[in-house]
Formats: structure tokens, sequence, C-alpha cells
């Protein structure tokens, strides 16, 4: 284990303290990252979406993952701060396997999701708390500090089937069971994707005694509220790819004669 990559990993596990949320504008290549870095960001996240669209594929495994991989290690070796890579499902890798890619891209923190893309459908809590155990195992058998972030994806479905909002207190008791298998498992923080609801939310930041990372959606409480809940790190995900891809296409279809 580089002893730099530790350190990475130590310093970006200290910059999650819920209620002084950690920010994550999401890049997708060395020059979104080393914007990030410029802005004064102390990480850098990676978002897979953006990262697939940029070598001409789909998100949710639709690039291969030597390709991701790749995109990741040169981001990792392209600033000088820690950075986390949203590693999507996995890929199909064994836990060894992904640890040891991880380690070679330089990764101090990983994105890890629950929904089996093959399948289209989310994995039993479980299996997917048994393949985080086995992750945890690999990185600790290496002397690798790796910051695994748990997504939790119960709330995506219904986030993008247009569900009102009292489904985000439904489905509570399911995420909270599912962010307590992963933490116990080892994840060191959990991401319940697509969960806004400010009450809703206060509510699953008070039973988890553990960082929460919270995307940052249109309709979601602002930083300061998040702050005030208990929000230990706020992300963008796809959207700051998407907002500069329509700059763009707005551009180019200014500059058409």
């Amino acid at each position: 284990m580089r002893p730099e990559l530790a350190q990475r990993c130590d310093l970006l596990r200290s910059l999650h303290r819920p209620g002084d949320p950690l920010l994550l504008p999401n890049a997708w290549d060395v020059a979104t990252a080393r914007a990030v870095v410029e802005a004064g960001f102390p990480v850098v996240a990676t978002t897979s979406g953006g990262v697939a669209n940029a070598l001409g594929f789909e998100d949710h495994h639709g690039a291969p993952a030597q390709e991701m991989l790749a995109a990741a290690r040169r981001i990792a070796a392209g600033v000088d701060v820690p950075v986390t890579i949203d590693a999507e499902a996995g890929y199909g890798m064994a836990p060894d396997a992904l640890v040891d890619a991880l380690i070679d891209v330089g990764a101090a923190g990983c994105n890890l999701e629950e929904t089996d893309h093959a399948a289209g459908a989310l994995r039993d809590p479980g299996e997917q708390a048994g393949w985080l155990r086995a992750v945890r195992a690999a990185a600790d058998a290496r002397g690798y500090p790796l910051v695994i972030n748990a997504r939790v994806d119960v709330y995506l479905e219904a986030f993008f089937g247009g569900a009102g909002p009292e489904v985000q207190d439904e489905l509570l008791p399911h995420a909270l069971r599912r962010a307590a298998a992963y933490l116990e498992a080892g994840a060191d923080c959990v991401y319940p994707i697509a969960l806004w609801k400010p009450d809703t939310l206060t509510r699953f930041v008070a039973e988890i005694d553990a960082p929460v990372n919270v995307i940052r959606l249109p309709q979601a409480p602002s930083d300061a509220q998040l702050a005030e809940i208990g929000v230990a790190r706020i992300s963008w995900a796809t959207f700051l790819h998407r907002e500069t891809m329509a700059c763009f296409a707005q551009r180019l279809a200014e500059l058409r004669p």
C-alpha cells in the first residue's frame, strides 16, 4: 500500500463531518477534476454517468469496466487531493479483484450501489451486505483504508416514476434496514439516493449513527438546511455534467449559420 494513498483515504474519512457536509461537485475527466480542485474543493468525486457518457457509453455498467477504471486512474493521477470514484455496482468483479483495481486507480474512496443492473432490480440486502463485507475484508487485508459509500437505492424507482412525497415515508423503514446492514458490513457512509423530503431525511439521519450522503436534487433542502439536519456529504451525481452538456449544445446552436 502506497503511503500517500493511505493518507488520502484518511483525509477523505476525516472530512465526513455530520452537520458540516463535504461538498462533492462530481467530475468526469481530468479537466473537470482539476477545475473542482482549483475552485477550492478538497476532494474530487467522479460521476459514473458523466464518465461513461464522455467515453461514448451509457451509465449503469454500460461502459467496459477497464475503460471506466482507466478514466478514474487518469483523474486520480491528475489531481493532488483525494478522489472518490463512482464504481457503480462493482462491475461484476470479485471483491479481491475490485479492491486491487481501486488501489491501482488510486481511489481514496468509492460509491458502491445495490442495484443489479443486469436484472434491473435491487439486490437482496443480505447478499449486498455480504459482498460489502468481503470488499472491506479485502481492503483491510491489504492495509488499504478505503472509504466505502454504500448507496441505498430503494427510492430511485419511485423518484423516476413520479411518485409523490408520501412514498418517501413509506419506504423509510426499508431504507433504514438496508443502510444498517451495510454499515454493519463495514461501509463508512450510506447514500440514500433520491431521498429528499426534509422530515423523512431528518428521521433517516437521526436513526443512522454514521455519515449520510445526500444528492443535490432541485427539490431537496438547501445546503444550509442539510447541514442542520446532520448530513455529512452532498454530491451532484450527473447534474453538473448534464448542465454542462446543455450549455454546450446551446452554444453550438448559437454558432450555426
